[in-house]
């Protein structure tokens, strides 16, 4: 017995202790956020901070999946106590994308053009340039918006009526004020998309892909007309042409929320369930809760998604929100 003893203990001291260090937390952080388990990875990059808190990639990691979660703020601090410490230049970049996902615009341009200066052929070049012209037509976009309501207050009441009507998928009611609208305000682009998704509900389906596509022509960029031929197609079974709008929506990651929540509800009605759910949960819930597609839309890809208990929280707090709600059938309908 006493020999056994021996051997145990002998074996027992031939054993070496595993420590894990940083590298290690990294790696499982960094394969945890490619396998979009956002949780996991920051836990294993808090780990990876602690085990070495002077290391900046490690500090830009966490910072990139902050801002993949929506937690803006706190990916800045992150990258602006990096940059206390060490000129690591990517965060200037990185600091620009998420003022912008904010719509702090013109803090986003100065550090984008910061970037740009200090590293005019980095690997963020290209991402940096093309951000640099996504705030320029929102600053034009802003500048229009601020002109219109400030000058045409009527134009405001048919928003507000064409958004309720919209929001509740009541299409007949919508029809008659998007009409006026776009007869008021010829200029107003977002009327004629509704006024497209409107023909499209109420049977005239051709009519509806036409006015989209007559847009696109124009404008081959138009991100409203891409989400509305996407929604077209995919209700129509027309495959080949949904699948190529549905890219072009896929590549986008707009600024502003109400754009953000437009896309994700595209996605959640044509199915893409698991990349809708990603584009839901980086919305900031206390801009868009004021539509109900937030919630009508958010709850179904939750369920679809295998998440039943966040799905009936969702729903039931919608209802409350907005009562008309509770007259339809839920996310397991």
């Amino acid at each position: 017995m006493a020999q056994v003893k021996n051997k145990a203990k002998e074996k027992s001291n031939n054993i070496i202790p595993f420590i894990p260090e940083g590298d290690f937390y990294f790696t499982k952080g960094v394969e945890a956020f490619q396998n979009r388990k956002f949780n996991i990875a920051v836990k294993w990059m808090k780990k990876a901070i602690e085990a070495k808190p002077n290391d900046p990639l490690y500090q830009c990691q966490m910072s990139v999946i902050y801002t993949e979660i929506g937690a803006y703020h706190a990916a800045n601090q992150l990258l602006t106590n990096v940059l206390q410490s060490t000129e690591y230049t990517d965060c200037y970049y990185l600091i620009a994308n998420n003022y912008a996902h904010l719509g702090l615009l013109n803090d986003a341009e100065k550090y984008v053009n910061l970037y740009l200066e200090k590293e005019p052929n980095g690997e963020f070049r290209e991402d940096a340039i093309a951000l640099l012209d996504l705030i320029d037509i929102a600053d034009v976009d802003d500048e229009d918006d601020d002109f219109e309501l400030e000058d045409e207050d009527e134009l405001l009441i048919y928003q507000e009526t064409a958004f309720y009507h919209m929001e509740n998928m009541e299409w007949e009611k919508a029809l008659p004020v998007i009409e006026k609208m776009i007869t008021l305000f010829p200029e107003y682009m977002l009327a004629k998309h509704d006024y497209s998704q409107a023909l499209f509900f109420l049977g005239r389906k051709e009519e509806a892909v036409q006015i989209e596509l007559d847009i696109l022509k124009q404008n081959p960029n138009t991100l409203y007309s891409h989400m509305n031929l996407a929604l077209f197609y995919h209700e129509l079974n027309e495959q080949a042409e949904f699948e190529k709008h549905m890219h072009s929506l896929l590549n986008v990651y707009p600024i502003h929320e109400q754009q953000k929540l437009r896309i994700a509800v595209t996605l959640a009605r044509t199915a893409r369930y698991q990349d809708a759910y990603l584009r839901f949960i980086s919305l900031s819930k206390g801009i868009v809760k004021n539509h109900p597609s937030y919630y009508r839309w958010y709850s179904t890809t939750a369920f679809q998604v295998g998440e039943p208990e966040k799905a009936l929280l969702l729903w039931e707090e919608g209802c409350k929100q907005h009562p008309i709600l509770s007259k339809e059938e839920g996310p397991w309908g």
